[in-house]
């Protein structure tokens, strides 16, 4: 497989030439070009700030601009003071490259260095370049994790590193994101369906050698979540640190209110483990400037493998200690089970209101039983009390009392039932409907 190089414009598809004419009167196999060419990947880098590529120099704040610079290891080498600055990027490139970036607007020849250095930056195809352009694109906080792991040939990383760091960042991000909806030592399946929705807008940057890896929180959703992670990360270090030194774990209680949970030290161990070392590092848009109650600089938070035991101790004491909730849920039986024609049985409820989990079981005794079936056939959701349980992810409401069915109004008890009948886990109730009083599954 051949590559075009980077910068060159699509060759459209011709048919393939021959030396003799056709032999017959139809026409040639390939008479048609095709309509699309795939593109170079290096061309989307030339679509815009829409398609997070290179921005237009009068978008850009030549501070901003310099300030990432700076974050990405690049060195000012001198230039005109108070008007330009010369700036090289690190390592071997340093004595090739060179940008000449304003110090402000104030000149008139301020947009067209803007824009050349844009360029040059849209041309290098390294990925500390490739990162710059996109902050200036979609200003954004970066999380970024650095893991100390062997090297392998061409300073690679194996596979399974890579996917090891990138499982364990994700899972990272998902604590994070459930600590904005609330405070809890262990979540479960609370919260879930909105803190996937809240990483739908995070980038991902590429990650050399699979050691390194950086996310880009966007700041008109992501910075809530960058600041609760900030937050959550340094409240972690200190209870690791006062765990090992006095074998206490009552930091790690006080941690929670921080956003440290099961969920948060469970990525961290999945970060460390079967490395020297790992280190989270935030970094703050530039164009947005510091949060309230942030620092301006931030050190990377280091854990070693050393701090694994106080984590997983930490991560099984939250597990142990959450306790379970009240709750009042509304939902509409999707799933129903019981070994007999009579006698008490088992209900899925997917949860309307009540609960910010999208499922829970109910245990039910027989006239309960009765009435969620009957709610069920009439496209009617039940309101139900009981407490949440944590014991399985709060996925099970135990003490069950009070079921009744819910009224709406004639559209909505359509939308019910039509949704509840195109469910996959119908067919598991009408099985037992049918009479054969087996197994349906749970």
């Amino acid at each position: 497989m051949t590559h075009r190089p980077t910068g060159e414009p699509p060759r459209s598809a011709e048919p393939p030439r021959s030396a003799e004419p056709p032999r017959s009167a139809e026409p040639p196999r390939f008479a048609e070009p095709l309509r699309f060419a795939r593109p170079h990947p290096a061309d989307s880098l030339d679509d815009g700030p829409v398609a997070g590529g290179t921005p237009e120099p009068g978008t850009v704040d030549p501070a901003v601009l310099t300030a990432l610079l700076h974050r990405h290891g690049w060195r000012r080498r001198g230039g005109a003071p108070g008007r330009y600055g010369r700036w090289t990027p690190p390592g071997p490139a340093a004595g090739v490259t060179s940008l000449l970036v304003p110090v402000s607007r104030a000149f008139p020849d301020s947009d067209d260095l803007l824009g050349e250095a844009l360029h040059a930056l849209s041309r290098s195809g390294t990925p500390a370049a490739r990162e710059i352009l996109l902050s200036l694109a979609v200003p954004s906080d970066e999380v970024r994790w650095e893991r100390d792991i062997p090297t392998g040939p061409g300073d690679t990383a194996s596979w399974s590193a890579e996917e090891q760091l990138r499982s364990a960042a994700r899972r990272m991000l998902l604590a994070g994101a459930l600590a904005t909806r609330a405070r809890a030592g262990y979540y479960g399946a609370r919260h879930r369906r909105a803190a996937g929705a809240a990483l739908e807008n995070v980038l991902v940057g590429p990650a050399p050698g699979g050691r390194r890896l950086t996310a880009f929180l966007p700041v008109g959703t992501g910075r809530p979540l960058a600041v609760r992670l900030h937050q959550a990360l340094y409240a972690a270090r200190e209870a690791v640190d006062y765990r090992r030194a006095t074998g206490g774990t009552a930091a790690f209680d006080s941690a929670v209110a921080a956003g440290v949970s099961h969920e948060l030290t469970e990525s961290l161990v999945a970060l460390v483990r079967g490395t020297e070392g790992a280190r989270i590092a935030v970094g703050w848009a530039p164009a947005a400037g510091v949060p309230e109650g942030c620092g301006a600089l931030t050190e990377p938070v280091e854990f070693s493998p050393g701090d694994l035991p106080a984590l997983r101790e930490a991560a099984a004491r939250y597990l142990r200690a959450e306790p379970s909730v009240p709750v009042r849920i509304t939902g509409t039986v999707v799933r129903m089970r019981r070994p007999g024609p009579r006698g008490t049985g088992t209900v899925r409820l997917r949860v309307l209101a009540g609960a910010e989990v999208p499922h829970v079981r109910i245990a039910l005794d027989e006239e309960a039983y009765r009435i969620a079936g009957h709610a069920h056939l009439v496209g009617l959701p039940v309101r139900v009390l009981g407490r949440l349980e944590s014991r399985g992810g709060f996925r099970r409401l135990t003490g069950a009392c009070e079921i009744t069915p819910v009224q709406v109004d004639d559209a909505e008890r359509d939308r019910l039932l039509k949704a509840v009948q195109e469910h996959v886990e119908v067919a598991a109730f009408f099985e037992e409907t049918c009479g054969d009083g087996g197994d349906c599954g749970d």
